[in-house]
């Protein structure tokens, strides 16, 4: 595994600069002036599929229960200059126009504009995975199943609008920041591992049975599970918890379920009733909890304790303090293709009806992202600093490097990071584990050139964080 330093962030970040790689629609606005006439509106709506729905686009069982249902969860900002929106979904993924769509529209709702909107996804497997694109590039085939159903995700873009609508008409002023950490125990595990060639030997996942798999070490992880929390004077508004890690203890068997991490921010609300608390997935595309999780129906209470006790534990240290201080950062990049996927091929394997689903369908998610880089449309990064705090937006499912790196080229601020944002890329590995080999570079729409534009991108939002 890869240590992690400071010194290599900043070297990757000065490449990336030297090289004229980023995207150059860097942002900052600073509205400290405004810090004494903040309010916040928290909203939520369900986004739970119809029984019968896709689930992980169509290539495991379709939803056949609902074990627990699935939720958007966020607040809009107002005091702020325009208002800004958080919002985490206990989806897959927003991918592409889905992404884009569901940002256009709760800023329409909320009176903004879409740059100001940050929507990230939880990863649970047992839910939607949102790809209008790849939707219409399936549906052409006439024989393959949903990806998303058109009709399912207008009605909760609708629902989005209401809640955010609705929320407006009961702001609540804020005033005061706080954060705090505590380390999960028995969570998080690195799901590559190496052979003595440097080279993956095996992965890990989410679960495994495999006894070898328990005994190694966790390997590179962020065993901190962090949280931001607003208050109006010493009432707690909202809490947002951040930690890495893929969320699935099992799936594949048509139960929707918001999984052990969705199930222990529902139970923290149960605690506080009054207070909203949002999850939101930090940078794991390389982490799951593989090493502690035998991927038995057991274990979802065990991670889900195990999660919660980390929650309870980070807003154990809470110390809240009045906000002197705000500024929203937005940084665009447009990472190069992988050059080992070729179009027409893709097109040819998608139109294979002797081949399965999953290697149909999946490669739509490849032509999507192919397109939209040819309409040179970029992924959006946002942060939102308040004091010295920094709530990070990045894109795709990233590799926990990235995560270590933005808390080390700001040491002296609080760097919560959410990944899984605009999902269009899938995974966005580290420079050095393209040569690796391994599932989840396989599976890398972009080129290792994201490395050096995405470490460059945090840099860019954490630079501004100051002023």
């Amino acid at each position: 595994m890869t240590r992690m330093n400071r010194r290599f962030f900043i070297g990757a970040a000065a490449g990336a600069l030297g090289a004229g790689t980023l995207w150059p629609t860097a942002h900052s606005e600073d509205i400290s002036q405004a810090a004494g006439s903040l309010q916040l509106a928290p909203f939520r709506f369900d986004v739970t599929p119809p029984l019968g729905h896709s689930l992980h686009a169509g290539w495991i069982k379709p939803a056949e229960a609902i074990d627990d249902p699935l939720e958007a969860i966020g607040f809009v900002l107002l005091g702020a200059g325009k208002p800004i929106v958080l919002c985490v979904v206990d989806w897959i993924g927003l991918l592409n126009e889905a992404h884009i769509q569901w940002r256009t529209a709760l800023a329409e709702a909320a009176g903004t504009t879409p740059d100001r909107v940050a929507v990230h996804c939880v990863h649970q497997h047992n839910a939607p995975f949102a790809c209008l694109e790849a939707e219409r590039i399936i549906l052409a085939q006439g024989d393959l199943p949903h990806i998303i159903e058109f009709d399912f995700f207008d009605k909760c873009l609708g629902a989005g609008r209401a809640a955010v609508r609705a929320a407006l008409e009961r702001p609540v002023p804020v005033t005061h920041v706080a954060h705090g950490e505590a380390k999960v125990e028995k969570v998080a595990s690195n799901r590559r591992i190496l052979g003595p060639d440097g080279k993956v030997a095996s992965q890990r996942g989410s679960s495994s049975k495999n006894p070898e798999h328990h005994r190694l070490p966790e390997g590179l992880i962020d065993p901190m599970l962090k949280t931001i929390a607003f208050f109006h004077g010493d009432r707690k508004l909202v809490a947002c918890h951040y930690y890495a890690c893929h969320p699935m203890s099992y799936y594949g068997d048509g139960r929707v379920s918001a999984d052990f991490c969705g199930l222990a921010r529902r139970r923290r609300e149960q605690d506080e009733p009054g207070c909203t608390h949002l999850y939101f997935n930090g940078c794991g595309g390389n982490i799951g909890a593989g090493k502690h999780n035998d991927g038995s129906k057991e274990m979802r209470p065990v991670l889900s304790q195990r999660i919660y006790d980390g929650m309870v534990g980070s807003e154990a240290t809470l110390r809240p303090e009045p906000i002197r201080s705000l500024r929203w950062t937005t940084h665009d990049i447009l990472p190069p293709l992988n050059p080992q996927f070729d179009l027409d091929a893709l097109l040819r394997q998608i139109a294979d009806r002797s081949e399965r689903v999953v290697n149909r369908n999946r490669p739509a998610f490849t032509v999507a992202w192919i397109r939209r880089y040819q309409k040179k449309i970029p992924l959006p990064l946002s942060a939102l600093h308040v004091n010295d705090v920094s709530m990070l937006h990045l894109a795709g499912e990233c590799y926990v490097e990235y995560q270590l790196r933005a808390q080390a080229v700001a040491p002296k601020r609080f760097v919560a990071c959410a990944a899984y944002g605009d999902g269009g890329p899938w995974y966005i590995p580290t420079a050095e584990a393209y040569t690796q080999g391994g599932y989840s570079v396989n599976v890398a729409w972009c080129g290792p050139e994201v490395d050096a534009m995405l470490t460059g991108g945090i840099q860019a939002l954490l630079s501004g964080a100051d002023g």
